[in-house]
């Protein structure tokens, strides 16, 4: 039900800020407006502005994200400083950071600019390079003049019709500036505007003599620019418009109604891999009753992600090559070196960080999933194969697991592959045994230890020092049931997965940790979450003797800790409004533990749309630390949502990460379609 045009009157005019006179600032509750005044090269006169400046700006030192707001044609600078009140309120109760918003006037063409550099010369509305002035000129004036961050990441665009379409070029146009977009009932027409557009009637898109050129209209347009951009600059838009926005009469012209135009900018945009979009239609017309709520929705979604400091990324160099490649695990050593493992080519390659590079392969896919430093300076892996790896299973076609041991100078000493014939059986997870063998889990479609209770089992094997099968255990439920992580300390033997229904032990799906004896013989088992989605990844023995599972639970990063006994002694959960798991976990001094894994949400500073979490949690698991590194793409996770992520402590006491990456590092180039990274962390940050 909508509100009588009487109130709505009222709501405005208690919504008006009245500014002070030029040059004078106005105090209010809250931020400060005043009005200033930046010297453009590119126009040969200045830009007039209103400034809001956030609730003690003038007492304090630190720099601010800043908002550069457009106003409609025919409007001024004035337009936007109704929102103050707004901005005021979401600063105090910390929904959005302390922030700078300058307004800017756009009196040009008779204050139908489009923000464009129009090259319309007549005499009657000569042409300005608009999109230059505001976009070279005013950022430069406003940084170096305010406590600003000269960063795209510490800058918003925004604008309502007239000035919905410039925020939506300036965003698109100019990526090394601005890092996000609230483009309100934009007035973007496609392909062409229609005949009766004012955008037609100002010279913004003119040329020459002619008022309007479709050339130049079409070269300014957003669908020229999406092809053009640059995913490794990313953008995130919000748009919204009314549903009772104007409707052209001619049913020519119908197609050009901006709920119609916004809905195609929207669904153009959110194809973009260099873009998020989101979209909202709200209750009212084209003018503050939309605009207002929808820029407190822009600003509730874009503004906590607005950072004066830029993400950390993601060191070179990338591991892989022009195809599909994967992370399989990384190993430290009592030397302080590194042994990667990844999936290159199809192959499985280990290589010794700075040393040597060993791949293993048949014609068939090989993929790793796991790697283990040995007392000797040697380091186990384990995966899966289709081929004939070992050299005894020949016309081998279907997945078989295999373990593989190289001596400190890349030497393979031996390779064990195992599964049943005709069927998939994979390795997901590794752990070293004391004696110098290997615990492996994964799972089996088959039958290697009894029947299989449904579509797949867990497995868990025991390897000697010398590559043979000691025992496997068979492990499962009536559902799809994975093992994905294992760990073993002096007795015990832990196994973490996922299933489809309850398991042994267990009374509800979802992930799992499981105790067995060194034997194989299980104890105890726990669950985690309770749907077929939910899993636990990883498994780390802390030095208190805890076994400390992580994983995904309902969308959110899970990590729990029991003892032998299978008592839990505590639980930790971060979450954000975006999915989140944990992927590794790493024991440290003190009963401390390090969990890596992704985030699609915002946990410090947001580089991409994935990011590799790092996350410390002291030895009764609260929280210590949090941050998040990463590209502008996805980062420890694979394009099927499965993170592809490994963690291990090194002997100086920093975490070694590797993990699969669809960017670009910092000063490097990447092999392309899927790398791998490593990077190092400690308490001071990555490296």
């Amino acid at each position: 039900m909508r509100k009588p045009r009487w109130l709505a009157v009222l709501a405005v005019l208690a919504s008006l800020t009245f500014l002070a006179a030029p040059g004078e600032t106005e105090v209010r509750a809250g931020g400060t407006l005043a009005a200033g005044s930046a010297p453009s090269r590119a126009l040969g006169e200045n830009i007039a502005f209103n400034v809001y400046l956030p609730t003690g700006y003038d007492r304090g030192t630190d720099r601010h994200p800043v908002l550069y707001l457009l106003h409609g044609r025919g409007d001024t600078m004035q337009a936007w400083t109704r929102v103050k009140t707004l901005l005021d309120d979401m600063i105090r109760t910390r929904r959005i950071p302390p922030v700078i918003a300058v307004m800017p006037d756009a009196p040009w063409s008779e204050r139908g600019s489009w923000y464009a550099d129009s090259r319309y010369t007549g005499a009657d509305l000569p042409g300005k390079p608009v999109e230059t002035a505001l976009t070279r000129d005013l950022v430069a004036y406003v940084d170096a003049t305010y406590r600003t961050a000269p960063i795209r990441e510490a800058r918003l665009v925004g604008g309502y019709s007239m000035g919905g379409a410039g925020a939506l070029r300036f965003a698109l146009a100019h990526q090394d500036l601005f890092s996000a977009a609230a483009v309100l009932s934009p007035a973007v027409y496609t392909p062409l505007p229609p005949s009766d557009s004012s955008a037609r009637d100002y010279g913004a898109f003119g040329k020459d003599g002619e008022k309007f050129s479709d050339e130049v209209y079409r070269e300014l347009n957003y669908p020229a620019l999406l092809p053009k951009l640059d995913p490794d600059l990313p953008v995130r838009l919000f748009m919204a418009v009314g549903d009772d926005e104007y409707a052209n009469p001619d049913p020519a012209d119908a197609r050009h109604d901006l709920d119609f135009e916004s809905a195609a900018l929207y669904n153009a945009a959110r194809r973009s891999p260099a873009l998020s979009a989101q979209l909202r239609v709200l209750d009212g017309g084209h003018d503050w009753t939309v605009w207002e709520p929808a820029f407190e929705q822009a600003m509730a979604e874009l503004g906590p992600g607005l950072s004066v400091t830029p993400p950390t990324g993601l060191p070179a160099p990338l591991y892989g090559t022009a195809g599909p490649d994967w992370a399989g695990g990384v190993a430290a050593h009592a030397d302080g070196s590194l042994t990667i493992g990844y999936a290159a080519g199809g192959n499985a390659v280990l290589t010794r960080v700075g040393g040597w590079t060993k791949q293993l392969g048949t014609a068939a896919d090989e993929r790793l999933y796991g790697v283990a430093a040995l007392p000797d300076g040697g380091v186990l892996a384990a995966g899966y194969t289709k081929g004939d790896l070992d050299g005894r299973h020949a016309g081998n076609t279907t997945d078989d697991a295999f373990v593989v041991s190289l001596d400190a100078g890349g030497a393979v000493r031996w390779i064990t592959q195992f599964g049943v014939p005709g069927v998939a059986d994979r390795l997901y997870g590794l752990a070293a045994a004391p004696d110098g063998g290997a615990y492996v889990v994964g799972y089996t479609k088959g039958a290697l230890d009894g029947a299989n209770a449904g579509d797949k089992d867990a497995i868990l094997a025991r390897l000697t020092p010398g590559g043979e099968v000691s025992w496997i255990r068979q492990y499962g439920g009536a559902g799809e049931d994975k093992a994905y992580g294992v760990a073993a300390d002096a007795s015990n033997v832990y196994v973490t997965g996922g299933a489809g229904a309850a398991v042994p032990g267990t009374t509800t799906p979802g992930g799992w940790l499981a105790a067995f004896t060194t034997d194989g013989t299980r104890k105890w088992a726990a669950t985690a979450g309770g749907t077929a989605s939910d899993r636990l990844n990883a498994v780390a023995v802390t030095t208190t003797g805890l076994a400390v599972a992580t994983g995904g639970v309902g969308g959110d990063a899970y990590t729990a800790a029991y003892t032998s006994q299978g008592k839990q002694r505590w639980q930790h959960t971060l979450a954000t409004p975006l999915a989140e798991a944990g992927a590794a976990v790493v024991p440290l001094a003190g009963g401390e533990v390090e969990v890596a894994g992704y985030t699609r949400g915002r946990v410090s500073v947001q580089a991409g749309s994935a990011d590799v979490l790092t996350l410390r949690l002291d030895g009764k698991g609260r929280q210590r630390a949090a941050a998040q590194l990463g590209t502008a793409r996805d980062d420890g996770v694979d394009a099927f949502a499965e993170p592809n992520l490994y963690a291990t402590a090194t002997p100086s006491g920093e975490v070694a990460i590797t993990g699969l990456t669809y960017g670009v590092p910092k000063g490097g180039d990447a092999p392309g379609n899927g790398d791998v990274f490593l990077v190092r962390t400690s308490p001071a940050g990555p490296r």
